[in-house]
């Protein structure tokens, strides 16, 4: 027979048992394909993310919460990513994190606001993206036009360059920045000299690189992945281009060093990341790359603490709203105002990030080295 005492204990346990809610949040990204550290990166940031949030018991509307994570893979392929989409509305998820690349996020983004879903993506940059009139659709990055005009603007204000060659992997991010970046460019006094496109599989760019050598242009413009810039980069240097290389985040890596072993020339590469912190700010990111390390020995890629941010924002919207149906939290999204390790986080009425920074880099003795923020 259980002790009264006992039996009163085990009721108060099952009844907090039941009250407990599982939440279900969601990340997609490349696991498989060319980005997959891209990929698997982001969604360490997410896993963190839930980590902390169950560990410190979260409440939700008065109640104590689970938070799930379900990890799913799009392979950089839209129509594996609306696949996958579809499957995340059929299991009733309380909100989407991800895509990480703009040519899956689009199309998925359609699937998820049909459904009443908040989707918040920590890496897609294309303009369009947040262009569709979506309620449903946030990001917590900059988009190509600012990472595109950055990039151009210091080509002709602060590198003084003339005549630029533009090349890029016709996916939606790629086309999207290298178009941006061009534009800019001419408003700016550069000639654009030569217009290539490649595809995110290429690694083989000798044929387009000795067309674009004739033509001499002071910077070689890719917009692409880090996965076909080393290559170019290796490239650019067995057949003499001695030029400026630029791209936008997806170049923008830990692992473009390793990726263009000796095509890497110090001060030769110029990349902007959409987002970026100041030197205030510092202290919060560099605590979480510290602790990302930590957990996952391995030092973050690019986009782990934007994902962090990403879910901590989308849970604390839920708490604000008292509930995590996306019907009723989705108003308190839009009016958030998050403190994240990235700085601060708000959405204009596309969905975008308010003052979304941009951060220009380049590569010294093989490393990523910060040249400025700006927003």
């Amino acid at each position: 027979m259980i002790p009264l005492a006992g039996a009163i204990a085990l009721a108060l346990a099952g009844s907090a048992y039941a009250q407990e809610q599982i939440v279900k949040i969601a990340h997609v990204g490349p696991i498989t394909g060319p980005i997959a550290h891209i990929g698997k990166d982001n969604e360490n940031g997410a896993r963190m993310a839930i980590e902390e949030l169950n560990a410190k018991g979260t409440m939700i509307g008065g109640k104590k919460v689970k938070f799930e994570l379900m990890a799913e893979d799009d392979a950089s392929d839209p129509k594996q990513g609306t696949a996958v989409a579809q499957k995340l509305v059929d299991a009733k998820v309380n909100g989407v994190i991800g895509h990480v690349n703009s040519g899956t996020s689009i199309p998925a983004s359609k699937i998820y606001n049909d459904a009443g879903i908040p989707q918040i993506s920590p890496s897609t940059t294309s303009a369009k993206y947040t262009q569709q009139g979506f309620n449903t659709t946030f990001r917590v990055v900059a988009n190509d036009n600012q990472l595109g005009g950055a990039l151009a603007g210091y080509a002709a204000k602060t590198l003084h360059l003339k005549n630029a060659a533009v090349i890029d992997d016709r996916t939606a991010y790629g086309q999207g920045l290298a178009e941006e970046f061009a534009k800019i460019a001419k408003a700016n006094g550069i000639a654009v000299v030569a217009t290539e496109y490649t595809n995110d599989k290429a690694t083989d760019f000798n044929a387009i690189l000795t067309k674009i050598k004739d033509k001499k242009p002071d910077v070689v413009f890719f917009g692409g992945l880090d996965t076909g810039a080393g290559p170019m980069l290796k490239q650019m240097k067995a057949l003499g281009i001695k030029t400026k290389y630029m791209g936008g985040d997806a170049i923008c890596t830990s692992d473009l060093p390793k990726l263009a072993a000796d095509g890497l020339s110090n001060d030769q590469v110029y990349c902007a990341e959409a987002g970026g912190i100041d030197e205030s700010e510092k202290k919060g990111l560099d605590d979480f790359k510290a602790a990302f390390k930590k957990r996952f020995d391995k030092e973050v890629v690019i986009y782990a603490p934007y994902t962090y941010d990403a879910v901590m924002t989308m849970v604390d919207a839920m708490q604000k709203a008292g509930s995590a149906d996306p019907k009723k939290y989705l108003p308190a999204l839009a009016k958030i105002q998050h403190k994240g390790v990235t700085g601060m986080i708000g959405f204009d009425n596309k969905g975008d990030i308010k003052n979304g920074a941009v951060t220009l880099y380049t590569y010294k003795d093989g490393k990523r080295t910060l040249l400025n923020v700006s927003h």
